[in-house]
């Protein structure tokens, strides 16, 4: 049950990122309370739903920088950041590089300070007890 939890979530998550998101939100859409929806992601999703959405904004907005001819301020508000300079701070924190500089092709010189949200998601198997 809580893979389906964790699927149907991060489904809207993957179309809906630039929207204003919220656990309660995406509890609600997949008939779940908000804490069967947090045991999901951190069993299933081996993360948190906040993790998640940052993970997939930062991805998309990194996939913006690099094919299109927008603006860190157009790209931030695509992806769902009100305040360009919150996203800038994220998108640094995740990727290790300023939005522009990212644009630019620089590279991180270190390791983002998250590494653990650039994995992919994928369902672990059950566990059964013996």
């Amino acid at each position: 049950m809580r893979t389906s939890l964790f699927q149907e979530a991060a489904e809207i998550v993957d179309r809906e990122y630039a929207s204003d998101l919220s656990l309660d939100d995406i509890a609600r859409r997949v008939a779940s309370s908000r804490r069967q929806l947090q045991r999901a992601y951190a069993e299933i999703g081996e993360t948190t739903f906040r993790d998640h959405l940052t993970r997939v904004r930062m991805q998309k907005a990194a996939e913006m920088l690099s094919t299109r001819a927008l603006t860190v301020r157009e790209v931030a508000h695509r992806v769902g950041y009100r305040q360009p300079a919150q996203f800038a701070k994220a998108f640094r924190r995740y990727q290790g590089v300023a939005p522009s500089d990212f644009r630019a092709g620089g590279r991180p010189e270190t390791t983002p300070a998250r590494p653990a949200q650039a994995r992919r998601f994928e369902p672990r198997p059950a566990y059964r007890a013996a």
